[in-house]
């Protein structure tokens, strides 16, 4: 079946979609010069199309590919058919939240990414202490042990949640079956990482780490002194 022309149809994000297929094609790179060139009297037309992700359509960015060019995007995957009636409705999981709910996850997540684990106003290591995360609410797919799903909210920075690809998933039923196999010692240790929401480092963790990091003339050092120790 033919497609609309991009320039017959109605509506930002239809024009844009319809472009997407006919100008640049899917696996191909485009700039927002290009877009806007496009469409130089559609107002936030890049606003339009951000919106696209919300019905499965997927940009990269440099972020997920390295390949790209700051000012580049890859048009990955094509999404719902947003030009025909009835499919342009974001799905419901995508309504907008209010700044109270907002507020409420971020509180219950200890105001930190719950990707990376950055908190609010932190600088990025990679970032030379420029790069400060900014954290924002998003929605992750949950799999219950009966076959259900659900999207629940949480706390994500900027950087984790950047990209518009697939929705990230948790199989929650996968991780209660690993807690149930876990020894009742390892279950006990698990809740007070639960409870204290982070995770505490036994001492000779803390050793393994540190040696980790050395030099390989360092480790047999290390190794050396630890032959000598055990006689």
């Amino acid at each position: 079946m033919a497609l609309p022309s991009y320039q017959d149809v109605k509506g930002g994000k239809s024009q844009v979609a319809l472009w997407l297929i006919a100008e640049v094609g899917e696996g191909n790179i485009f700039t927002k010069v290009q877009l806007r060139e496009a469409f130089p009297d559609a107002a936030q037309i890049d606003r339009r199309l951000r919106e696209l992700r919300d019905h499965g359509w997927r940009f990269d960015t440099s972020r997920e590919d390295p390949s790209l060019r700051q000012q580049e995007q890859r048009f990955v995957t094509r999404g719902a058919d947003v030009w025909i009636p009835g499919k342009s409705k974001a799905p419901k999981h995508k309504n907008s939240l209010t700044a109270t709910q907002r507020a409420s996850v971020m509180h219950d997540d200890n105001n930190l990414c719950r990707s990376c684990g950055i908190g609010a106003g932190e600088a990025y290591e990679d970032s030379g202490g420029i790069e400060l995360a900014k954290l924002n609410v998003s929605r992750r797919k949950v799999l219950h042990s009966d076959g259900t799903e659900e999207y629940q909210l949480i706390t994500e920075c900027k950087r984790c949640g950047v990209g518009g690809g697939p929705d990230r998933e948790v199989d929650l039923g996968m991780l209660l079956d690993l807690v149930e196999d876990l020894a009742p010692m390892e279950q006990a240790l698990f809740a007070k990482w639960m409870a204290a929401d982070q995770r505490t480092f036994s001492p000779i963790e803390k050793v393994w780490g540190i040696y980790r990091t050395l030099p390989q003339e360092s480790r047999t050092a290390v190794a050396q002194a630890i032959d000598e120790m055990l006689g």
